[in-house]
């Protein structure tokens, strides 16, 4: 019998808590999203709705995935530590700005 695969551990950072805040202020609509993109995170970043991908120029290093269509969560992918470090949310402009 396979071993159930290792949840990844969220870190949320003070930056993202606080912009978690503020998203959630703006758009109380989207809390379940949100709720249930986090929660597939843990199980796997790599699913493919999440479209997770690596960041280029001044954010080189993060990596973000797909909250809505417009929206995206910005986060570190520390794969060693099997850990997500959470880092920013909002609109695509806002969080590649």
């Amino acid at each position: 019998m396979a071993d159930a695969p290792v949840p990844w551990e969220l870190v949320r950072t003070e930056t993202f808590l606080l912009a978690l805040r503020k998203y959630l202020k703006k758009h109380p609509d989207r809390a379940a999203t949100v709720r249930r993109v986090l929660t597939t995170l843990t199980e796997n970043p790599h699913q493919p709705s999440l479209r997770l991908h690596a960041l280029t120029g001044r954010l080189q290093g993060l990596h973000a995935v797909r909250v809505t269509h417009g929206d995206r969560i910005v986060l570190i992918l520390a794969i060693s530590k099997h850990q997500l470090v959470l880092l920013d949310i909002g609109t695509h402009d806002a969080v590649y700005r």
